[in-house]
């Protein structure tokens, strides 16, 4: 292995301290040096020897920082990596990376011209949960897929303290740029470009000046149809992935532990880390012969966000191909403006 990757991180708050932090200092091909911290210093408590800048021009300056993580609010996204690219550092920039495809295409074309490279965190593609929906379609059980369903729910019915999440006109403000690109990118990264697109949203909560709702109708070729859904109103959620094939059926749980255990301060290197709890099983149905119907449980894999920086080191230290792709982003962010 080369020398590891010097990183810097925007924020330390609970996307720096869960999502980034555990991983950059757990992973050899990357050195945890500096955070942005303008107000509470909270990253020594964590990390004793990580510098602590106050603005984001002097992280920026620091000669040695080879790649930022931009995990600040969405609004700032595209901003905040533009800036990072023209101070000639490589971007791992947090979902969604832009609020529209204009300003997509222009970040692609700097990081071009600066010879660096600009990656999307969606760290979902490793949950456990999705793991094992990606591993029952691959395995042709379910014969050829008529429907899908991917769905994320929760019940938040009061507005977000966070004026940026809640104020109307805020660039990516809503549902749809908050969860949406978790499912977006499942839903591209398994079938790709859907050939049409049906969009519908809604604000529900009292008050609400944003999305608090979405549903996107996608159809594939061979007539599958995808269904894409989630709401901030659902008291008891349903299963968060169905899918339905000439074959059978299968219904998994949105049960991905690593957020909570991370939470708690386990590390990525724990053995239990992304291990799902006994009871999480998926279900899958198949038909036989005289329509029998057999119901088998199917446990998942370790879910693992530590592949994803597997795969950023790859790609800026070894030129690998990043699995989150240029096109699927562009393909996400249409999706997301239709």
């Amino acid at each position: 292995m080369s020398s590891p990757i010097v990183t810097g991180i925007l924020s330390f708050g609970m996307s720096g301290r869960i999502f980034h932090a555990p991983f950059v200092h757990a992973h050899e091909g990357f050195k945890f040096k500096a955070v942005l911290e303008r107000n509470q210093k909270n990253a020594a408590e964590y990390y004793p020897d990580v510098v602590s800048y106050g603005s984001i021009e002097d992280l920026l300056n620091d000669a040695e920082i080879e790649l930022v993580i931009v995990n600040t609010p969405n609004h700032l996204h595209y901003e905040q990596a533009k800036q990072a690219l023209q101070a000639g550092k490589h971007v791992l920039v947090e979902k969604p990376v832009t609020a529209n495809l204009v300003q997509l295409l222009e970040l692609f074309d700097i990081a071009k011209a600066q010879n660096k490279h600009l990656l999307v965190y969606q760290n979902r593609r490793w949950d456990s949960d999705f793991l094992s929906v990606k591993e029952v379609i691959e395995s042709g059980r379910l014969g050829d897929l008529v429907e899908a369903h991917f769905r994320f729910d929760r019940y938040k019915p009061t507005l977000s303290p966070k004026a940026f999440k809640e104020t109307a006109g805020t660039p990516a403000s809503g549902l749809v740029y908050d969860l949406g690109p978790h499912l977006l990118d499942q839903v591209i990264s398994l079938f790709g470009k859907p050939l049409t697109t049906h969009k519908v949203i809604a604000s529900h909560r009292e008050g609400s000046e944003v999305a608090d709702y979405f549903s996107y109708q996608l159809t594939y070729p061979h007539q599958l149809t995808v269904y894409v859904t989630s709401s901030l109103l659902v008291a008891q959620p349903l299963p968060s992935f169905v899918l339905h094939g000439t074959a059978g059926s299968y219904l998994k749980e949105r049960c991905d532990v690593q957020e909570a255990q991370l939470d708690q301060n386990m590390k990525p290197t724990n053995p239990q880390y992304g291990v799902e709890p006994n009871g999480s099983e998926g279900q899958l149905v198949l038909m036989g012969l005289n329509n029998e119907k057999t119901i088998e449980k199917v446990p998942s894999h370790r879910g693992n966000y530590l592949n994803l920086f597997d795969a950023v080191y790859h790609t800026i230290a070894n030129g690998a191909l990043y699995p989150i792709t240029n096109e699927h982003i562009a393909w996400q962010i249409e999706l997301l403006e239709a």
